[in-house]
């Protein structure tokens, strides 16, 4: 895998000879990004290739890319490609500048943990103290997140995701 710090990234962009692509989901680049970064989410790749080179891939922490090293090489083709050291997050460590809107909502899987732990600590307080029956929540929150593990499919986030703080930035970027 070709790794690249920020600093070095940043200098190939400056220069224009390379396109730096934000792999992350369309939620997460919307609140915050790298200034002139593309958004490509993984999640929506077809098998074409880019056709400009070299490309700089980058997402949060350079966990996604790292793993999906073998994708981000077919989708640059023939083009001399790179994975961002540390992601976003390396860049904003290295200094560098980049773009927040606190306007926008948190990353759709942030606002899950945040529900799901509350409801799953609500529910096992209450549990605890009001009726022993309120501990259906927090097994009813468990099996839910299981049953997303296993099959990509998580209820809690379609229906956050329909809520209306989301909708409005679905259809920001949609502009």
């Amino acid at each position: 895998m070709n790794t690249i710090s920020p600093v070095e990234a940043a200098r190939l962009c400056a220069q224009g000879g390379a396109i730096l692509v934000d792999v992350r989901e369309p939620d997460e680049h919307a609140r915050e990004k790298i200034d002139g970064a593309v958004s490509l989410p993984l999640s929506s790749w077809d098998d074409g290739h880019l056709s400009t080179g070299p490309v700089i891939f980058h997402c949060r922490s350079g966990a996604r890319t790292e793993v999906e090293a073998h994708r981000l090489k077919q989708k640059a083709g023939d083009c001399q490609w790179f994975v961002l050291e540390g992601g976003l997050d390396g860049w904003r460590r290295a200094g560098l500048p980049v773009a927040k809107d606190a306007r926008q909502p948190l990353e759709l899987q942030r606002q899950v943990q945040l529900a799901a732990g509350s409801m799953v600590a609500l529910g096992t307080l209450a549990g605890l103290l009001v009726s022993p029956w309120f501990l259906a929540v927090p097994l009813f929150v468990g099996s839910g997140l299981t049953f997303a593990g296993a099959s990509g499919f998580c209820g809690l986030a379609r229906l956050l995701g329909r809520a209306p703080w989301n909708r409005r930035m679905s259809h920001a970027g949609a502009a």
